[in-house]
């Protein structure tokens, strides 16, 4: 009997609905061509606008229960409102799975237009916390009961509330935990060593923030140190050595544990590694942080490979395996309908989905006729607005690579 994996597909608002519709294509034919014994039932569930339109939920149980019978999922973009209503899907799916790595690759295809001259240079894996930080969603109105108990006990342990507006301040609390920083970064140098990358820089705020953004920079040095100190070569240890015998021998350390194979990990302030990444990009490879920061840091990166339309995420749970992928991007309702979307983000989504299930053949082929497609100029109105091809097309013209590559 042909073994069956079931999917749920959250088709999303906007947009989605029709970057699904090209994606099947695309995943239909690898499938097809790489894993023929291998039947999947693309289950479709509901949940953002139009499941609250149908069922009055944003996100109905049947989705829940779906991901959790079958742990994994792939999703198109969903509304979430800015400022007042329900909180984001996402968050709430990312939570409800304890999916606490955010993984966003990064690279540039030939053929897209980048507002840099070495797009090439960009070639990064982010790793983001994703259930602490700011997206923890602790937070108080300004003219709140707990605002105003926020405000009282603020003063009472500092002495002063020290805010320029206290009245018209509303307040958040920004968690992050020893146990979630060491979990991403393990996430983060496990990935690095199984895909033989150069190094992992953690990247933060901590000469500001000492007690988050520092602690989580001290607990991913010692996850490093104390869990992969034969396979691992850290600044710590730089800075240490330099200190001891100088700069040379420093250096001279650093260039035999590079030569050596094993792992650089390293630190960025991330206002610096902002302006970095923009001149040396080259100098990265994985990423850990937390999770405002991958934020700005995923989509400030995409930026420089062609936008985010071109940018894929996964969200994952590496001792549950669970894991929801998603295009990154937003619903873009103003373009939905008129075939001109471009579906890259969601295919490349799937492809990460298609790794996560051990199907790395069919990942390879949809990456590859991606690549190949975009390269040869046929592509969507974002990436080539001189002589475009539809949503539907483009996906057309990924099937017909990966049903004719040898």
């Amino acid at each position: 009997m042909t073994p069956t994996t079931t999917i749920p597909i959250l088709e999303g608002d906007g947009i989605g609905p029709e970057i699904w519709a090209a994606s099947r294509l695309v995943f239909d034919a690898a499938l097809q061509r790489h894993l023929p014994n291998q039947r999947v039932e693309w289950r479709t569930v509901p949940a953002g606008q139009r499941a609250f339109d149908t069922t009055g939920d944003y996100l109905p149980t049947v989705t829940i229960d779906a991901i959790r019978q079958h742990k994994v999922a792939l999703k198109g973009p969903l509304t979430t409102p800015v400022g007042e209503g329900f909180r984001s899907i996402n968050v709430t799916l990312r939570k409800t799975f304890d999916l606490y790595a955010c993984v966003r690759p990064v690279t540039w295809f030939d053929g897209v237009p980048s507002p840099v001259r070495h797009p090439e240079r960009v070639d990064m894996v982010i790793f983001r916390e994703n259930t602490e930080d700011i997206y923890a969603g602790i937070e108080w109105a300004y003219d709140s009961t707990e605002a105003q108990t926020i405000r009282d006990t603020i003063t009472t342990l500092n002495g002063s509330l020290n805010v320029p507006f206290p009245s018209t301040t509303g307040f958040g609390i920004k968690p992050i935990s020893k146990d979630g920083s060491k979990r991403l970064m393990r996430a983060a140098i496990d990935f690095a060593i199984a895909r033989s990358r150069r190094s992992v820089t953690i990247v933060h705020k901590g000469n500001i923030m000492k007690f988050t953004e520092g602690a989580f920079r001290n607990w991913c040095y010692e996850v490093a140190i104390e869990e992969y100190s034969d396979r691992v070569f850290t600044w710590k240890t730089y800075e240490q050595i330099s200190r001891l015998e100088g700069a040379t021998a420093a250096r001279s350390a650093l260039d035999a544990a590079t030569a050596d194979g094993k792992l650089i990990i390293k630190d960025h302030i991330c206002d610096a590694f902002f302006q970095d990444s923009l001149l040396c990009p080259e100098n990265f490879d994985v990423v850990a942080t937390t999770n405002l920061n991958g934020d700005y840091i995923s989509d400030a990166l995409a930026a420089q490979v062609g936008g985010i339309g071109l940018s894929p995420g996964a969200n994952i749970n590496t001792a549950t395996g669970y894991g929801i992928f998603e295009a990154t991007h937003g619903t873009a309702p103003s373009i939905a309908g008129r075939n001109i979307a471009n579906p890259s983000a969601m295919i490349l989504s799937g492809a990460l989905l298609f790794d996560h299930l051990g199907w790395h053949h069919a990942s390879t082929a949809i990456t590859s006729a991606l690549s190949d497609t975009l390269r040869a100029r046929e592509s969507t109105v974002d990436i080539n607005p001189d002589n475009p091809i539809g949503t539907t097309e483009f996906a057309q013209a990924l099937v017909r690579r990966i049903t004719a590559a040898s």
